[in-house]
């Protein structure tokens, strides 16, 4: 990795001889940008003061904010502005996680409710369970990933706030469709509506997390809010299974609207603007109102963001940002794996209920109420993912950064894969197993399990290393990683069960966990070898 830290960028380079050949020091400061070195080094960050010193010289290194125990360079640099968020107190910023994640629950949340009522539903328009699983779950899981795509552009113009509180009004009144839906064509469009206008959450937290968190804390937050969407498709079949069972389906979507209403009250009331124009020379051109009701009732609805958006990126480069990121050869390689990782995931979700509730010998013959506990097993496996990822995450950074003389290199987020992917086979294996040999419960939970747990510490670590790769580009990172997931997942739930009641379920996701592995050779490696090389061609 030393040769990693020996390719500085050019940028830093030139600063860094201009600062040693000068006699002023206000000179030095004044020709090194500390707001935006971090954008302009993509993926190769000074974090440790000493290693600043001997980088940018000690005039430079003075001005460096660092971390409250002083041993990491703060990136972003927070400004002297109270109102950067960067400086803002660490409950200020852990509620805007908190309620960020709570929105990110509730894509995935309400798509789910159509699991647990899949034979409801089919009782009730008169169906199969295969035709209410192609008609409206596997669309509308198709369309959670497009709706994050046109959700940040409008967030690059009007911020995040009105974006987030917009879509998430629109997807309540359209599931509040689907619970008075009298027929089937209706409660499809409405149920894909929902998942449009809902994935808004899935891809504004890592601009939150950003805007919010300096570099070394932000893969630990990020695991905070990818948790909230990995256990959300899980959530409402493991409750609302019990309630089908007892009342009628619509009392299911009933509930999932009251969900979606809280969510929207928090974000009224609580929610605030994160999105700070740190590169202005005045971060605030326009004059704020008096009333600081007015401002709040202004900055919500997206009064304040269409009079700031003059002063931001063109509406052409909103547009155009995920085209003109996607086809970058490092984030195309790995948005393919995480697309396979966890779009296989995704189709164990939607279709492990059918498993679950055919009669043997094609499944376990479980009721209602057992189908509703199974779905406890990836609940603690995602909790003891998250556990598991926020300290490994941490280490492996702190590692990066010593074995780099105090540089830490985006690749060395990569490490944390060569930990998901044996749990992945492992938990993949034994769940084929599980269906085909009919084996007992306790290995069905294991398998499902530890294939959870894989899932959840591999994406924090691919949403970590695309976000120290295009640190300008977090918002098109994040909805790009959820077009793949769900693009992944979409096709899943159509192939998977007769490809296992033909074949057996364990050549299924024995095939499926194989494709991952075979990826993750081809792929994750080679980025660790060249990712360097590829970064300094082609970030932006």
């Amino acid at each position: 990795m030393s040769d990693v830290k020996n390719g500085a960028t050019n940028s830093v380079e030139e600063v860094s001889e201009k600062l040693h050949d000068r006699d002023s020091s206000s000179n030095a400061g004044s020709d090194f940008d500390l707001v935006a070195y971090h954008e302009h080094n993509a993926g190769r960050l000074v974090v440790d003061p000493e290693e600043a010193k001997i980088e940018f010289g000690e005039q430079v290194a003075k001005k460096l904010k660092l971390s409250d125990d002083g041993t990491k360079v703060l990136w972003p640099q927070p400004t002297d502005d109270p109102g950067d968020p960067q400086n803002w107190s660490d409950f200020r910023k852990n509620l805007q996680l908190f309620i960020v994640t709570l929105a990110a629950i509730v894509p995935d949340f309400d798509s789910g409710i159509g699991i647990a009522d899949i034979f409801a539903l089919a009782t009730q328009y008169d169906t199969t369970t295969g035709v209410i699983n192609n008609l409206t779950s596997n669309w509308s899981i198709f369309l959670l990933g497009w709706g994050g795509i046109f959700a940040v552009m409008l967030m690059r113009k009007l911020g995040r706030l009105p974006v987030l509180f917009w879509s998430q009004v629109l997807a309540l009144g359209f599931l509040v469709g689907c619970t008075f839906a009298p027929n089937l064509k209706t409660f499809t469009a409405m149920r894909c509506l929902t998942a449009f206008f809902a994935t808004c959450p899935q891809v504004t937290g890592l601009y939150i997390v950003t805007d919010l968190f300096p570099f070394h804390l932000q893969a630990r937050k990020l695991n905070l809010w990818t948790m909230g969407f990995i256990i959300s498709p899980f959530l409402s079949p493991f409750m609302m299974g019990f309630i089908v069972a007892r009342i009628s389906w619509r009392w299911t979507y009933g509930i999932g609207s009251i969900y979606g209403a809280i969510v929207v009250c928090l974000i009224a009331f609580l929610g605030e603007e994160t999105l700070f124009d740190r590169k202005l020379p005045n971060p605030r051109p326009i004059p704020l109102p008096e009333s600081r009701l007015r401002y709040r009732v202004e900055t919500l609805v997206g009064v304040t963001g269409v009079r700031m958006s003059k002063y931001r990126d063109s509406w052409n480069d909103a547009v155009f940002a995920c085209f003109n990121v996607v086809w970058r050869p490092h984030l195309l390689a790995i948005l393919l794996f995480e697309g396979m990782v966890f779009g296989f995931s995704i189709g164990i979700n939607t279709t492990n209920a059918v498993f679950l509730g055919t009669p043997p010998p094609g499944g376990y013959g479980f009721s209602q109420f057992g189908i509703a506990g199974a779905y406890g097993t990836p609940i603690v496996a995602v909790l003891i993912g998250e556990v598991l990822g926020r300290y490994f995450n941490d280490w492996v950074m702190n590692i990066s950064i010593r074995r780099n003389n105090g540089v830490f290199i985006a690749e060395s987020r990569l490490w944390t894969c060569y930990i998901a992917m044996p749990l992945y086979i492992c938990g993949f294996v034994v769940l084929g197993a599980s269906f085909e040999k009919h084996l007992s419960v306790g290995a069905l939970v294991m398998g499902w399990g530890i294939a959870e747990v894989a899932v959840m510490v591999n994406t924090v670590a691919i949403y970590a290393y695309c976000n120290d790769c295009f640190p300008r580009r977090q918002g098109e990172i994040s909805a790009l990683i959820n077009l793949a997931r769900t693009l992944g997942g979409f096709s899943v739930a159509y192939f998977q069960v007769p490809w296992a009641m033909k074949n057996g379920a364990l050549q299924t996701f024995g095939v499926e966990a194989a494709i991952v592995i075979a990826l993750f050779f081809l792929i994750v490696p080679p980025l660790q070898l060249k990712g360097a090389a590829l970064r300094e061609r082609y970030s932006i």
